[in-house]
C-alpha cells in the first residue's frame, strides 16, 4: 500500500513540475512579444559589457533599403550610375570618378551618401568589391552592358531609363544629386549648392550666361541637385512621357525644349542655373581654379577620350595645390585634346 502511495505522489509532482515549467514558459514567450527591439545581454547588471538595443528596420524592396542606407537623416542620397563599361580597363572611369571623393577637398566623407546604380552584373560585382552603397537596376531586358556612343539609338535608349529610374526615387520622398561618372569631384559641391528649400532644382550648364535664374542657360543633366516634392515629380513624369514623341533627341535635349516652352513656370518650379566657374566641363573650362567644384568631361564622345583628359585634370588639380598663393595666377589647365580629337572619328 506505501508503494503505491509513493508512485501516486511522485506521479502528482511530475505532473506539478511540467505544469509549473510550462507556465514559466508561457510568461518569458508574452514578456519578448511585448518587446519589439532586438536585445544583446538581456540583463543590464551583468558582468559584460551594457545591452546593446537594435531597431529593426523593414525595407519595401531592395531599392527602398539601399536609398535608406546611403541617405542623409534628410533623405538626400549622390546617385551615380554606371555599367560595365565604366568599370573595366586600366583605369577604368569608376575608379577615375572615385579618386575626386578620396584625393580632393572636404569630399572624402561623401563617400557614405553615394549609391551606386550599376545596370548589369560585372559593374555590381565591382561596386560590392569596393565596399560600396549598390543597387542593381532593372534594365527591362535591353543590353547597357557596353560602351554607347553618344548620341547613338542605345545611347539615348539608356538615357531614358535613367530619367525613369529617377522620376522613382523622388516619388519615394527622396532628395538627391544626380552625377555622372564623368564628372570629377574637386571640392564638396555642397558649399556652393542653396540650401533655400523653395529652390526645387539645381543644374549644371554646358555654357552659363552669366544669369543663374535664366532659362536661356544651355543645360547639362550630368550634375544636378533636385527637392522630392510634388513639382519635380510632376516634371519628370511630364519629362518622361516625350520619349516616344522626342526620335533623335536624348532626354538633356527634351528637358532643354521644356524649359523653352514654359513648363518650368506652368509647373511653378523655381530652378537655378549652375555657374561654371564652380560646376565647370569641359565645353567652359572653370577661370577660376580657385573656386571650381567639379568638372564634367562634357563635350566628348567616347570613355577612352574622357578618362585621358579627366586623368589629365587630376594632375593639373595637384600641380595647382603644390604652387604658392603667388604663383596660383599663372595657372592654366591643360588642353583636353583628347575630347576634342574624339569628335573626328
Amino acid at each position: 500500500m506505501d508503494f503505491k502511495n509513493s508512485i501516486h505522489d511522485y506521479c502528482h509532482y511530475i505532473v506539478y513540475t511540467l505544469l509549473t515549467v510550462a507556465l514559466l514558459y508561457i510568461l518569458l514567450l508574452s514578456s519578448s512579444a511585448k518587446n519589439s527591439n532586438f536585445v544583446l545581454y538581456p540583463t543590464r547588471n551583468s558582468a559584460c559589457q551594457p545591452a546593446k538595443t537594435y531597431n529593426m528596420n523593414v525595407y519595401g524592396d531592395k531599392l527602398e533599403e539601399a536609398l535608406a542606407g546611403a541617405s542623409t537623416e534628410d533623405k538626400t542620397v549622390i546617385i551615380a550610375i554606371v555599367n560595365k563599361a565604366y568599370v573595366e580597363g586600366d583605369k577604368p572611369m569608376l575608379d577615375i570618378f572615385l579618386d575626386g571623393f578620396w584625393l580632393e577637398e572636404g569630399t572624402e566623407d561623401l563617400i557614405k551618401y553615394l549609391l551606386i546604380v550599376v545596370m548589369d552584373q560585372t559593374s555590381y560585382r565591382r561596386c560590392k568589391f569596393l565596399h560600396l552603397h549598390c543597387y542593381k537596376l532593372e534594365t527591362d531586358g535591353v543590353d547597357f552592358v557596353e560602351e554607347k556612343l553618344y548620341m547613338s539609338k542605345d545611347f539615348i535608349k539608356m538615357m531614358w531609363r535613367r530619367t525613369r529610374f529617377l522620376g522613382d526615387v523622388l516619388k519615394r520622398g527622396y532628395n538627391f544629386i544626380f552625377t555622372d561618372t564623368d564628372v570629377l569631384w574637386l571640392r564638396n559641391p555642397f558649399s556652393n549648392l542653396s540650401h533655400n528649400k523653395s529652390i526645387d532644382l539645381q543644374i549644371s550648364t554646358d555654357i552659363f550666361n552669366g544669369d543663374q535664374w535664366s532659362e536661356t542657360n544651355l543645360i547639362n543633366t550630368g550634375f544636378y541637385m533636385i527637392r522630392s516634392n510634388n513639382k519635380t515629380i510632376a516634371l519628370f513624369d511630364k519629362w518622361y512621357a516625350k520619349k516616344d514623341n522626342s526620335t533623335g533627341l536624348k532626354e538633356q535635349d527634351v528637358l532643354q525644349n521644356l524649359i523653352r516652352e514654359g513648363e518650368f513656370r506652368n509647373l511653378g518650379l523655381k530652378v537655378r542655373f549652375l555657374d561654371t566657374v564652380y560646376f565647370s566641363g569641359f565645353c567652359q573650362n572653370s577661370n577660376d581654379v580657385r573656386a571650381v567644384v567639379t568638372v564634367h568631361s562634357n563635350c566628348c564622345r567616347r570613355i577612352s577620350a574622357k578618362t585621358a583628359d579627366l586623368t589629365t585634370v587630376i594632375h593639373d588639380w595637384k600641380r595647382f595645390m603644390s604652387l604658392t598663393a603667388n604663383e596660383t595666377s599663372r595657372f592654366q589647365w591643360t588642353p583636353h585634346n583628347h575630347c576634342r580629337d574624339s569628335w573626328l572619328n
